[in-house]
């Protein structure tokens, strides 16, 4: 063992002395600041769980908030379509003749089957159709019975160009609908 002179066993005594008052300070001190950071621990791990949760929130917002902005958008178009829809609709139903007696009866006659529906010919539609009605010509029959010089005088009389029947094949387009064709006559002449 080494020896050590009294001065040396006193300062050994004083910071072993030291030492144990500084303990006895520090320990009743120690456990209030130890439950002071448990606490602020305890309050910082709900703060963080709390920002978390508000997090996800907004982030769930504004996913809501972007799909919101999306379908007011689309229905801005439909609305934006449907008025561009109903105005051209109106503007065709102004420029289109009203219906008279001539096109009731045309269509009451096509309807009861005492007319066939010459409109459906390809070239004809409903103005020709009660011009032809006029004139006599009411079933798909009567066009396929004009003969070449039929035609011509009727393209006269009706105010179109020499060769409009024979160019639009309006006797094809009648056999086709009197055979009852119409879905062979919407595929070629529609």
């Amino acid at each position: 063992m080494p020896e050590f002179t009294t001065n040396q066993w006193v300062i050994i005594a004083l910071v072993l002395l030291l030492g144990w008052f500084l303990g006895l300070f520090t320990l009743s001190g120690g456990r209030k600041w130890k439950k002071a950071f448990e606490h602020e621990r305890s309050r910082r791990i709900a703060a963080d769980s709390e920002v978390d949760t508000l997090s996800a929130q907004v982030a769930e917002l504004a996913g809501e908030r972007e799909q919101r902005i999306a379908l007011e958008q689309e229905r801005d178009n439909h609305l934006a379509r449907a008025t561009a829809a109903n105005q051209r609709i109106a503007e065709l139903e102004s420029r289109s003749a009203g219906i008279n007696a001539d096109t009731a009866g045309s269509i009451a006659a096509a309807a009861s089957g005492k007319r066939d529906d010459l409109a459906r010919i390809f070239g004809i539609g409903r103005g020709g159709e009660m011009r032809l009605n006029a004139l006599g010509i009411n079933r798909y029959s009567d066009i396929t019975a004009l003969s070449p010089q039929d035609e011509a005088v009727l393209e006269g009389r009706m105010g179109i160009a020499p060769g409009t029947i024979a160019d639009e094949r309006w006797r094809e387009q009648a056999e086709m609908l009197r055979q009852g064709f119409t879905d062979e006559h919407a595929r070629r002449f529609a």
